[in-house]
């Protein structure tokens, strides 16, 4: 039977093997006692696939996206693959099933201009006077997540998490340890560069976290910045930048560093290394913008154009 203890076996099977972060690792913690709470008596192990159904068809009343239900599925599929192949179950009762249409969705994008709103206000905060250091040193932290978030589109994970050293060294680029455990090499701008050691330096000059490892660091358990407290930092930012905090968030600046990107000539596929995909599917959300600069470079100079 599946207990507490072949869900542990599982969790240490995806960390050991595959790389998978602690934050992968929670998501499919919840996601599997979830169901396991839907089952009520029955074990994991004992789970049928007419439950897996009506639990799915739950999830649908639930009112969950098609994405979350895929990923719960997904989660589901892996355990009772292992589960199969540790011969805890002589069959996989996830085989059959499939997961529901995705409807097709842009990622929300913002424009140049709001991106310039969003780092003109951050900086002009950065630079006003404060009453307190303690102000300073987070309006100061504030222009340099944005800086360097735009800069590079790391995800909300690898940006809160960078090490203090990546603003010490004088170089261009920046090694960034993604999902799975994977290294890659992202660019810095001139203008990320300067906020980073700006911000060091004020650090340093207030006495402020001076043996702490990360560059963002805080009092909580983690020792650096949270993901969901830059969110609401960044609420509070799109407010005072006039613009509609209900669609800024990191993981959308995250797009629009890839969109931007693309507009003004890129790869995809640097676009995809940048961002750290795996599969180059996961970047082709992004086509439509290459569709439209298409679209645009002939209308422009396609000989027959306007005639």
């Amino acid at each position: 039977m599946a207990t507490g203890f072949d869900l542990e076996n599982f969790l240490e099977m995806l960390a050991a093997e595959r790389g998978a972060a602690e934050n992968t690792l929670d998501g499919y913690r919840r996601d599997l006692e979830d169901f396991s709470e839907f089952l009520g008596r029955k074990t994991l192990a004992r789970a049928t696939s007419d439950d897996l159904t009506a639990y799915l068809g739950t999830l649908n009343r639930r009112g969950f996206a098609e994405t979350s239900q895929a990923r719960r599925l997904s989660a589901l599929k892996q355990f009772f693959k292992f589960l199969y192949a540790e011969g805890l179950r002589e069959d996989d009762p996830t085989r059959t099933l499939s997961a529901p249409k995705k409807r097709s969705s842009l990622p929300k994008v913002l424009s140049e201009e709001d991106v310039d709103k969003l780092i003109g206000t951050a900086a002009s905060h950065a630079q006003a006077a404060h009453n307190s250091a303690a102000a300073r040193l987070r309006a100061q932290r504030m222009y340099t997540l944005i800086e360097v978030l735009y800069a590079t589109g790391l995800r909300v994970s690898e940006l809160v998490a960078l090490p203090v050293s990546a603003a010490l060294r004088d170089a261009r680029l920046i090694e960034i340890r993604g999902k799975g455990g994977k290294e890659r090499l992202v660019p810095l701008s001139r203008p990320a560069q300067a906020a980073m050691k700006d911000y060091v330096a004020l650090r340093a000059a207030e006495g402020a976290f001076e043996k702490s490892p990360w560059l963002f660091p805080s009092h909580g358990g983690s020792g650096h910045l949270t993901r969901q407290h830059f969110g609401r930092e960044l609420k509070d930012l799109a407010i005072a930048a006039g613009l509609d905090a209900g669609k800024v968030s990191p993981h959308v600046l995250r797009h629009a560093f890839a969109s931007h990107l693309l507009q003004n000539g890129a790869d995809l596929r640097v676009v995809q290394q940048l961002l750290g995909h795996a599969d180059i599917s996961t970047t082709q959300i992004y086509t439509h913008v290459l569709d439209e600069r298409l679209r645009e470079l002939v209308e422009t100079a396609h000989p027959l154009a306007g005639t």
